[in-house]
């Protein structure tokens, strides 16, 4: 077995988050982890998520994810089963990013968390807080900022 026997990466159902599932799956797949998918929400009604995502653009994503957590925990265990990993596990915790994504690696013994870069040296994420710099800062376990997005 390799180094890493938990990987953990946080998904909130958009396209930039799923691609850093695809390679906590590549890194968990090689190394025979477990993996560990994470789906931090809110619970607000689907208009308020529609006024939500028109208000804030791109940034959304920060308030609420793109889609219901269920959802988004069966879409990202879909890809990583393409990856053909063997062991998966599915966590939706109500709270902020950042805190559900901390919180979870230290409850799950995570030797590492994978996130996105966005949101990574953009106006938004300097004013708001970046969710894979404050990961990467807080975090107690080996964090791999997978390049997602440009």
């Amino acid at each position: 077995m390799g180094a890493y026997r938990t990987v953990m990466v946080g998904s909130d159902g958009s396209e930039t988050s799923l691609r850093a599932v695809d390679r906590a799956a590549e890194v968990a797949r090689d190394t025979g982890a477990t993996l560990v998918l994470v789906c931090a929400y809110f619970p607000h009604s689907s208009s308020e998520v529609a006024q939500l995502q028109d208000d804030m653009g791109d940034a959304a994503y920060q308030v609420v994810g793109s889609a219901p957590a269920e959802q988004t925990l069966n879409t990202a265990g879909g890809r990583a089963a393409a990856h053909g990993v063997q062991d998966v596990k599915t966590v939706a915790i109500q709270g902020k990013a950042v805190d559900v994504l901390v919180g979870s690696a230290t409850e799950y013994h995570a030797d590492l968390l994978v996130v996105g870069n966005r949101g990574l040296n953009t106006l938004a994420g300097r004013l708001l807080g970046s969710v894979p710099s404050d990961v990467a800062r807080l975090a107690g376990c080996d964090v791999l900022i997978a390049r997602t997005k440009a």
